[in-house]
């Protein structure tokens, strides 16, 4: 059988990703390596297609072609397998799999109370996945400083009370805020944890500013041993948080791979254009008050975060996912009609028969140039189709699902992001509410300076006045005594 030349000066000496195709062009096989060349040549030396278990020398059997991407690191290399492997789910990869798994940090956000929790093995339990990643001992310390930080539930208990807390050494040493006996209001509880969320996506300036200014106390106090202790634990946070905030998907080998997942889903869809431009909604309603939809929008397969959209729900009253997906379908559309603007090649609704119908009645409405429209409803990843009564069903490996998953599920994410974002500034403006002397004006700036409640209790009134000008150091000094008593 023909192969490339996989000896060649083409793949260089260094650390990123390799994916093998088989003849028919289809992805079988992921891996990572600190040496590309090494590694990729390990596989075709004489003597290991003989000496290789059947699996194995199946899978060399099957290798025509080659893509590799190069990476920064091994820890590079690692994240963005581990994101490709996700999104293709090779043959041989699960074929192949060994017991190796790394660390995860997990919140077990399906308790009454959450927890940080380290997993190795990603379960559908409803709590919230980090990683993973390839520094365990990095984990287990960021996430043990970040349970400390936030004073997070320890216990196993999902629902502890007052008779597990007469046996809790945790908040007999403070390292607990005792939700379970009324310590810590549930409100307050769920903002810690949306903070912690926010953390581990990627937003550490806060707690590296306490990481820092911590250091800086102990040094100046000649306690090195405690400020060399921040240090590592900030080290550690930035290696683990930083890393995985970095941009993987413009490398070659995702570019090409993408191409070939936007052919194939013209292919499916049996469109007229290639959906190289494609607009994709989703709707977050976690009560009736505090309901919002995001527009997530993505050029030949990569996201354009300029082009992203967020609306606040203003018509419907009510928990209506319907009618609120025709809300915004109709405002975006009456405007690119209004404007004279091109359509996208492909609109994408988060959701099954119903949503989808919403969104067409909204498209009519708006006289738009009618062009392609589909629904994608999460239970069985099943595509909706106007005008016809069954959905098309893909193979979980096909690589047109696997991108219209990708831009549903960052639909879902930028919608929840905004959901979170209004809920935090309502907690926060709720408490700055019930505080004497301060008005719109003054709320209004204290919100703006301040990223939380949180930053605000840390500051000192100096740094309260400076920041908000209008804020005098004596109603600073009211407000933080009013803050830490509740």
């Amino acid at each position: 059988m023909d192969k490339v030349d996989f000896y060649s000066g083409d793949v260089p000496a260094k650390p990123g990703v390799y994916i093998f195709r088989d003849r028919f062009d289809k992805v079988i096989y992921i891996g990572k390596a600190l040496n590309l060349r090494k590694r990729v040549s390990q596989y075709f030396h004489p003597s290991k297609e003989s000496s290789a278990n059947p699996k194995f020398r199946s899978l060399i059997k099957s290798i025509v072609s080659l893509d590799f991407a190069v990476l920064a690191n091994e820890e590079e290399a690692l994240l963005f397998e581990s994101k490709l492997i996700k999104d293709y789910a090779p043959y041989y990869n699960i074929l192949l799999r060994d017991d190796k798994r790394f660390l995860m940090i997990k919140i077990t956000l399906p308790e009454n109370y959450p927890k940080i929790t380290l997993a190795r093995l990603k379960k559908d339990d409803g709590a919230k996945y980090y990683g993973p990643f390839p520094n365990g001992g990095a984990v287990k310390s960021t996430a043990a400083f970040l349970s400390n930080y936030f004073k997070l539930k320890l216990c196993p208990y999902s629902n502890p009370g007052e008779q597990e807390r007469k046996y809790c050494m945790d908040a007999k040493v403070k390292k607990c805020s005792e939700p379970c006996v009324g310590k810590i209001s549930k409100q307050e509880y769920d903002t810690k944890i949306v903070k912690l969320m926010e953390i581990l996506d990627g937003k550490t300036e806060e707690v590296s500013k306490f990481l820092k200014d911590n250091m800086t106390k102990y040094s100046a106090n000649l306690n090195f041993e405690k400020a060399a202790e921040e240090r590592d634990i900030l080290d550690n946070i930035n290696s683990l948080l930083k890393t995985r905030m970095r941009n993987f998907t413009r490398s070659n080998i995702d570019f090409n791979l993408t191409n070939k997942a936007l052919d194939e889903l013209q292919k499916v869809l049996q469109i007229k254009n290639k959906p190289e431009r494609i607009e994709a909604f989703d709707i977050s309603n976690l009560s009736d008050n505090l309901a919002v939809a995001s527009m997530v929008c993505f050029k030949n397969g990569f996201p354009d975060r300029k082009n992203y959209r967020r609306f606040k729900i203003k018509t419907v009253k009510g928990i209506n996912d319907f009618a609120m997906m025709h809300e915004v379908i109709s405002r975006r559309y009456s405007r690119i009609v209004k404007e004279d603007k091109q359509p996208p090649d492909l609109l994408l609704v988060d959701g099954g028969k119903g949503q989808l119908s919403s969104a067409l009645n909204a498209l009519l409405e708006s006289k738009i140039t009618p062009f392609p429209v589909i629904g994608l409803a999460k239970r069985n990843e099943e595509i909706f189709v106007p005008g016809k009564s069954e959905p098309i069903i893909l193979d979980k490996t096909n690589p047109a699902l696997n991108i219209l998953r990708a831009i549903r599920d960052e639909a879902h994410r930028f919608a929840v992001s905004f959901n979170r974002e209004i809920r935090l500034k309502k907690i926060s403006q709720s408490i700055l509410d019930d505080i004497e002397d301060i008005g719109a004006k003054r709320k209004y700036a204290l919100l703006k300076a301040f990223s939380s409640i949180t930053e605000i209790k840390r500051s000192s009134p100096e740094e309260i006045h400076k920041k908000t000008k209008i804020v005098g150091e004596k109603l600073a000094t009211k407000i933080l005594s009013f803050l830490n008593r509740n």
